[in-house]
């Protein structure tokens, strides 16, 4: 009889579906279990992109399609438990762009905040609201939101950097607004590194001069390798070390003193050789590269190895245990900004 109840109940149940689809009603107590979930369980999987097998590709790309006609030569690393979706993490995109000598990636701006982590040549340049930031291996340059930029490379050789933006989260508020600057290259507005003088070493213009020029919210766009190497390099000298992360500095808006950007946080760590770390898990998706050394990335019980410029995508709440054959440094950028500001952010240490 019960058996019979059921059956009853679900075809009345079905039928009532049925009749209220038409209309946009569905009944949540047959979706709940999977929208409020006891804890995070990402679609996306723990993935590494070897960056020679990257660069190969990237090159022959080269060859084939130019920066202009493209607008933005990239490939675009995206996340294999989550296809289709031009996402390495389901709030963030990422993607290794290729400037070749000569050419030039026209100017433009748009609603998502980019980040540009250098991975090969020096000498290119990403201007932004006309000014020329100089990029070296390793430098991090901003391009925040709504902020014009274009790329340019003079020298003799291709210059390689990963990209991370917002895109998923901006296309998840439907709030993306992009323009192209008529010309190709934008009106110089200041030398090269003229804001890293300004707004760099812990100062500012005073508020209301005329040398207060970039916008009070986002006045610094560039963090060279050489600055924030000397300072953890300092930090691994006089401080204690830190059980779960290794030595960890993590990049600001002078501003405010908060992430690099509203929607990204962005970080380096250091672990000396021999050391690993404790147990931790976090729920920002975070994406790691390899800026020096070897190691391992031990992550749930999947083992991955780690060199240099390697990429490593880590889901929400994965388990990351980092072993360091030698010193190991890297550059991660994550959605914790994101998840802070919604007071969503979490993280468990073992």
């Amino acid at each position: 009889m019960a058996s019979q109840g059921r059956n009853e109940q679900h075809a009345l149940l079905q039928e009532l579906y049925d009749q209220m689809a038409p209309e946009g009603l569905t009944p949540l107590w047959e979706v709940l279990h999977a929208l409020v979930q006891p804890e995070p369980q990402s679609p996306a999987i723990v993935h590494k992109w070897h960056y020679d097998s990257i660069r190969t590709h990237l090159m022959r790309a080269g060859d084939i399609i130019s920066a202009e006609q493209a607008e933005r030569r990239v490939l675009i690393l995206e996340n294999p438990g989550i296809a289709g979706q031009s996402a390495i993490v389901p709030s963030l995109y990422a993607g290794m762009q290729l400037i070749l000598p000569g050419e030039i990636a026209p100017c433009h701006r748009h609603a998502q905040c980019a980040l540009r982590f250098v991975m090969e040549g020096e000498g290119a340049y990403t201007t932004v609201d006309g000014e020329k930031a100089v990029m070296r291996p390793y430098d991090l340059v901003l391009t925040p939101g709504m902020q014009w930029h274009d790329h340019a490379n003079p020298t003799d050789k291709p210059m390689i950097w990963l990209d991370g933006l917002d895109i998923p989260t901006v296309r998840l508020f439907d709030a993306s607004f992009a323009e192209r600057l008529d010309e190709k290259v934008h009106t110089e507005t200041a030398p090269p590194g003229d804001t890293l003088l300004r707004y760099g070493g812990n100062m500012r213009p005073m508020r209301g001069s005329t040398a207060d020029r970039r916008p009070a919210h986002q006045p610094l766009f560039h963090y060279p390798s050489a600055q924030w190497r000397a300072n953890l390099l300092g930090l691994a000298e006089t401080a204690e070390i830190d059980a779960h992360l290794g030595h960890a500095l993590e990049f600001i808006n002078p501003a405010n003193g908060g992430s690099v950007m509203p929607t990204i946080s962005a970080h380096v760590r250091l672990l000396p050789a021999g050391f690993e770390t404790k147990a931790r898990r976090s729920s920002d998706g975070t994406i790691f590269v390899v800026v020096q050394g070897e190691g391992v990335a031990m992550i749930g019980d999947q083992e991955h190895r780690l060199t240099e410029r390697d990429v490593l995508a880590v889901p929400s709440w994965n388990e990351v245990r980092l072993q360091a054959s030698t010193d190991l440094i890297l550059f991660a950028f994550s959605d914790k900004a994101s998840q802070e500001k919604l007071n969503i952010y979490r993280e468990q240490r073992s």
